[in-house]
């Protein structure tokens, strides 16, 4: 039963990249390139593992969360302000972002099946949000969320299955990971979709109170189900024809599997974009009160109004996407490619807290552990690069 909770727990981490972001994003990617891009796929899984489990381990060892360990780190001076204006920065502006695309994918699967103007279904999805986050603790949302995922992630799962893809193909994608023309932000967005910067601020928060045993197991059963369901979407977007949209995601559905597929995916999307839609926030005002208060401020209680104050922003701002009616895959992929682009910053900042033995000990990381997280952050810097670099020549060219 104990491991059976540390898999439901860390569902939360699932549950935060499984959204409409990864439909979006890795759908988009198999439309456009076949099976070319699994490789991504497959390192953001083994990423998502390494810097999770290193902020895990983190809190276990310490009692103190990834925000409250920097806040005592750099207690002052421009280390301190460094620290909020990147770290703090990057969380919460790529939790803005993810949030607009949270928002935004529910409210285009609910219309799926639904016949009603869109800032009609924006303002009730934003209301459950907001219910589910004013209702406790993170460690209930995260059980809450389990079940929505694994709704989504089957449907796809078994889509996938009768779609039967060719492993001659996957197996040559593997081979020889290369990144075709015109696909390198598409690589940095299925990064960022899963190895969400703002997720290892929420899975530090989750992982008080746990075993590290526990939470390595419930850690690569949630992470591995979770690569499993990015890559069924990512193989079921490669029998579209031409762009990607979600009208043309459910009519293939529909046609290869019936009417009800259709509308299985309007719920499975509205599941991940509710889901969604209540970590980003939670995870910004997690990682704020630990940026900016000890652990027993009464002042950034659950319940407070500080604490309150920035998941409640954080929603608003998605809302506000949703209500102008943005176009919602666009704004989706560019939204996973800036939490891509910010994914280096934060993993520089946990390499730093994973570095402090006098507060860690013998938890701290040692040689193969610092050598995975470099390795880890060295690749997504490339990576980020090598994508500007490629915008920028085409811009200019």
């Amino acid at each position: 039963m104990r491991r059976i909770g540390a898999i439901l727990l860390w569902s939360a981490v699932a549950a935060a990249f499984i959204g409409p972001g990864t439909v979006t994003t890795a759908a988009s990617a198999g439309a456009s390139h076949g099976a070319a891009l699994i490789w991504a796929v497959l390192f953001s899984i083994l990423a998502t593992f390494v810097l999770q489990e290193a902020a895990a381990r983190l809190t276990i060892a310490s009692g103190s969360d990834l925000a409250e360990v920097l806040h005592r780190r750099f207690p002052s001076g421009w280390k301190r302000a460094l620290t909020i204006v990147l770290a703090g920065g990057a969380v919460v502006i790529g939790s803005i972002a993810y949030e607009a695309g949270n928002i935004l994918g529910g409210v285009a699967g609910v219309a799926l099946g639904v016949d009603l103007p869109g800032p009609v279904l924006t303002a009730g999805l934003g209301a459950m949000a907001a219910l589910l986050l004013a209702a406790g603790s993170p460690a209930r949302i995260a059980r809450l969320l389990a079940a929505l995922v694994a709704m989504m992630g089957a449907g796809f799962l078994f889509t996938a299955y009768v779609l039967a893809p060719s492993m001659a193909e996957i197996a040559a994608a593997l081979a020889t990971p290369s990144i075709p023309e015109g696909a390198a932000l598409t690589v940095v967005a299925l990064i960022g979709t899963t190895v969400v910067p703002y997720n290892l601020f929420l899975g530090s928060s989750l992982a008080r109170g746990a075993s590290l045993a526990d939470s390595r197991f419930g850690l690569g059963v949630a992470v591995g189900l979770g690569g499993l369901i990015t890559l069924a979407i990512m193989i079921v977007g490669s029998a579209l024809d031409g762009d990607f949209s979600f009208d043309r995601l459910e009519a293939l559905l529909a046609a290869r599997l019936g009417a009800w597929a259709g509308t299985g995916l309007a719920l499975g999307l509205f599941a991940a974009g509710l889901s969604s839609a209540v970590t980003a926030p939670l995870a910004a005002a997690l990682t704020v009160r630990g940026l900016f208060a000890d652990a027993d401020d009464p002042r950034w209680s659950a319940s407070g109004w500080r604490f309150r104050g920035v998941w409640i922003a954080v929603l608003g701002i998605g809302i506000a996407f949703g209500m102008a009616e943005v176009r919602p895959v666009p704004a989706i992929l560019l939204a996973q490619a800036l939490n891509g682009l910010l994914l280096p910053v934060v993993a520089v900042f946990l390499m730093l807290a994973m570095r402090d033995r006098a507060l860690l000990g013998e938890a701290a990381s040692g040689p193969l552990g610092a050598v995975a997280m470099v390795a880890v952050t060295g690749i997504a810097l490339l990576l980020g690069a090598v994508s500007l670099l490629r915008v920028f020549g085409a811009l200019t060219g």
